[in-house]
């Protein structure tokens, strides 16, 4: 065999050999860049009916399997590689803890948990979205005493719920103590939402809201749970019974999805890119400035800059308190700062000068929490 067709084949085998691999990887990173799996939870169902109309024909159950089932059509027509999860997709009874249970194992991107209010008084009405934390006033602590009562019809609930009593302000002492990673994401899910909602079909916002509600306590990804509006309320709840307005709703939270689908990949692709190109700077070698005799003499006294501290770090949690230095959250870590953002605080690693940097050391940190991301800092405030 001549020569040069050895060294051809040799060549050719080889890159044969690597193109799987480099397909491979860049799968990988693909991968962790996409929405791959969202979970679809219809509130209520089977032997729990949910909140009920004033003239008891309309049950909650029935309002939010249509909007789930209409929503989750819409993902799979439109973005037929993300697989949609159902918490049930007929009309049976799921325990809450089950729920999340469903997230976790299926390892969702997004877990939407859809409910129809109700209250005392006829007049309350709109929609509100929530994101697990501390209730931050009363109206908001009724809700989660709603949505929260379903476990008292569960077996062992108290054991189940580690003692957990809806009725009791005490018991939601324990949402103060939790902690979640994925609240900033959640937070950007439910903006999106109220965004759409308030165009209709029911205009009223009620907005962005913080609750101790049990199906979202132990999900390990950005994680809301939206009331449609309210059944006790005639206007509400002419608009939830219709199919129209059903399909409406769906629309709703399908748009908000489709922009935060967009948003979370948009960050993820440059948190990326901008490790394949800290990476290249490592590999490149470095320019020496020219010796200091060689400079330009000073031309009399300059007035010093004011210093201005701009920085990229990596944010790992954002809370809402002061968290202490063994706290279990900080997984050991002794190099942690926060910046106070209203009522949260974020903490975050880690002191790059450009973003590429923070990014090159993202997957890292990653490892002990899974929803960090990195961010620009000037003069301790976080530049959006």
């Amino acid at each position: 065999m001549p020569y040069k067709f050895k060294v051809f084949k040799i060549l050719l085998c080889g890159l044969l050999f690597l193109t799987p691999l480099v397909s491979l990887q860049a799968q990988d990173v693909d991968d962790v860049s996409r929405i791959r799996r969202v979970v679809i939870d219809a509130g209520h169902g089977g032997k729990d009916p949910g909140a009920i109309s004033r003239n008891g024909k309309y049950k909650e159950k029935n309002i939010t399997l249509s909007v789930a089932l209409g929503l989750g059509e819409l993902i799979k027509s439109n973005f037929p590689d993300i697989k949609v999860i159902y918490t049930r997709s007929t009309d049976k009874y799921v325990e809450l803890s089950e729920r999340a249970a469903i997230a976790n194992r299926n390892k969702a991107d997004l877990f939407i948990s859809i409910h129809v209010n109700s209250a005392k008084s006829t007049q309350a009405r709109g929609t509100e979205t929530f994101v697990m934390g501390t209730h931050k006033s009363e109206a908001n602590f009724e809700v989660c005493k709603l949505e929260n009562s379903v476990i008292v019809i569960e077996e062992d609930y108290e054991k189940k719920y580690e003692g957990f009593n809806p009725g009791s302000p005490e018991s939601y002492i324990i949402f103060s103590l939790l902690q979640n990673v994925h609240q900033e994401q959640s937070i950007k899910y439910a903006a999106q939402v109220q965004g759409q909602f308030a165009r209709g079909p029911i205009s009223v916002n009620r907005g962005v809201k913080q609750g101790g509600l049990l199906v979202l306590w132990k999900t390990t990804m950005p994680a809301v749970l939206t009331e449609l509006g309210f059944i006790s309320n005639p206007k509400d709840c002419a608009v939830l019974v219709t199919k129209k307005g059903q399909e409406q709703f769906a629309r709703g939270l399908f748009n908000a999805f489709v922009a935060y689908k967009k948003d979370f990949e948009k960050t993820r692709r440059e948190e990326g890119s901008g490790r394949n190109v800290a990476e290249a700077e490592k590999a490149a070698p470095v320019q020496k400035s020219a010796p200091e005799a060689q400079k330009a003499p000073a031309q009399g006294p300059v007035a010093a800059p004011k210093a201005v501290d701009e920085f990229y770090a990596v944010q790992i949690l954002s809370v809402g308190k002061v968290l202490g230095k063994n706290a279990y959250d900080l997984k050991g870590r002794k190099d942690t700062h926060y910046i106070k953002a209203g009522n949260l605080y974020k903490y975050y690693v880690g002191r790059y000068a450009s973003r590429k940097e923070a990014a090159a050391a993202l997957p890292g940190i990653r490892k002990s929490f899974p929803g960090a991301f990195v961010i620009h800092i000037k003069d301790n405030v976080i530049i959006q």
